[in-house]
């Protein structure tokens, strides 16, 4: 029946910028760019190597989210080569890499403010 999650929403403010920022800071490629209508896109992001992806798309009423930590983890292989590379490309930690008993995480924020967890086991 359910195969895998295809896409999660982040909701963002300012389209381009949030296109910007996940294609050019994190490498990620555009699957669908397309109107939705009231001058929204439906901004679909595949995650090179992985079968889900992001929809940069905040739906009526969904505003509040916008700035709000995102209630995701995202993997990687090594919390700390990621993180150093992710800075280099100008993106903003709130926290550094931190080693916890089930693994290490850090804390980034997008162009609106939102808040996501890198982490690794």
């Amino acid at each position: 029946m359910l195969k895998r999650v295809k896409f999660v929403g982040i909701p963002v403010r300012d389209q381009d910028k949030a296109l910007a920022f996940w294609t050019k800071k994190f490498g990620l490629q555009v699957a669908t760019d397309q109107p939705m209508g009231n001058g929204q896109r439906w901004i679909e992001l595949k995650i090179p190597g992985a079968q889900t992806g992001f929809a940069l798309f905040t739906p009526d009423g969904h505003e509040n989210r916008i700035g709000t930590f995102q209630n995701m983890s995202l993997e990687v292989d090594d919390v700390e080569s990621a993180y150093r590379h992710l800075k280099e490309n100008g993106v903003e930690f709130t926290q550094p890499p931190k080693k916890e008993q089930w693994g290490t995480s850090a804390v980034f924020k997008d162009p609106d403010g939102s808040l996501f967890l890198i982490a690794s086991r």
